[in-house]
């Protein structure tokens, strides 16, 4: 019998097209816990964009840390930064790293298809960039006194690793003095094209990112008339047009796992980088599935030592 693959992402179809959808992981509040402290600031309340903030609260009054805007998975169909995993997944950079966690809460596709999530992006980059511009009266209390804005990070995990390179590309020609964003950390980047890969078709059956779910997820997300080939999915082809930008991205850091049906791409991806100009660390490591950082812990300690080093890296 064909997989479904509504009931496998847990959505169901909507007439208007919207989707119900049915999580699999509850939505955390933004509660200080004894390691990090929690705020929900609005980004754009008539979008419902918001931003959830992680702060070390071991971190001296004026302490000065790097940042971190991060933009979870979820296909750009599924997920928030309220999402258990993904929370985790910041709290734990922020506690365990030192850094101060921005998680952007972006628009969900279908209801905003592509390019919605790159211009939420961009907003939050702008919202930071006022902050940094506005001064102690003006300023989020936390920001002013611990962030380090010439020290940005951009990190996403998945769709979110998509978000980052394209929010990175918009970036090279917005004025965001003083904010400095010193390196885009992409972890297993969602991208895809018409052609199937050798490792989609060797795990097209795969049991976290089977085939017809992670079709699904594309059609849903990409704008109406797009193919798989379009920019948003596949931009080692948008690339050949993209050389002089490129080659002015920061620091990039691609992670990956072989045994993620994405991985042939995510690979062709950083060497389409490289070819370019840009500066690209590859860390791709044998065995792994699709966000194995997310159920175990060891692969997120793993995952938290390459993210501490590539920050280190940019000091």
């Amino acid at each position: 019998m064909a997989m479904d693959p509504y009931e496998f992402l847990k959505i169901s179809p909507n007439l208007d097209g919207s989707l119900t959808r049915h999580p699999n992981f509850p939505f955390v509040p933004a509660t200080d816990t004894a390691t990090v402290l929690l705020r929900d600031v609005p980004l754009d309340p008539s979008k419902g964009t918001f931003l959830r903030m992680f702060l070390p609260s071991s971190a001296a009054t004026d302490t000065k840390l790097p940042v971190m805007i991060y933009f979870h998975g979820g296909g750009f169909v599924l997920f928030s930064a309220a999402s258990l995993p993904y929370h985790e997944s910041c709290d734990s950079i922020a506690k365990q790293l030192g850094i101060f966690v921005i998680s952007v809460e972006y628009r969900l596709a279908p209801e905003h298809r592509l390019p919605a999530a790159y211009d939420d992006a961009v907003d939050a980059l702008m919202w930071v960039r006022e902050q940094a511009r506005s001064g102690p009266s003006g300023c989020h209390t936390w920001l002013w006194q611990h962030a380090n804005f010439s020290r940005c990070f951009l990190m996403g995990s998945s769709a979110g690793g998509n978000i980052v390179y394209h929010a990175g590309l918009r970036s090279l020609d917005m004025d965001l003095s003083p904010v400095q964003i010193k390196g885009l950390i992409m972890n297993e980047p969602y991208f895809g094209s018409v052609e199937r890969t050798g490792s989609e078709t060797r795990q097209a059956d795969d049991r976290i990112l089977p085939m017809p779910a992670n079709d699904l997820m594309w059609s849903l997300a990409l704008p109406l008339d797009a193919d798989r080939d379009h920019e948003y999915c596949n931009p080692t082809k948008a690339a050949m047009d993209l050389h002089e930008a490129i080659g002015r991205l920061p620091k990039c850091l691609v992670r990956g796992y072989n045994g993620d049906p994405l991985v042939d791409k995510q690979k062709e991806f950083a060497e389409a980088l490289r070819a370019r100009g840009a500066e690209v660390a590859v860390r791709f490591s044998e065995g792994g599935f699709h966000a194995v950082e997310l159920f175990m812990p060891e692969a997120a300690k793993a995952l938290l030592q390459i993210i501490s080093e590539f920050v280190q890296a940019t000091m």
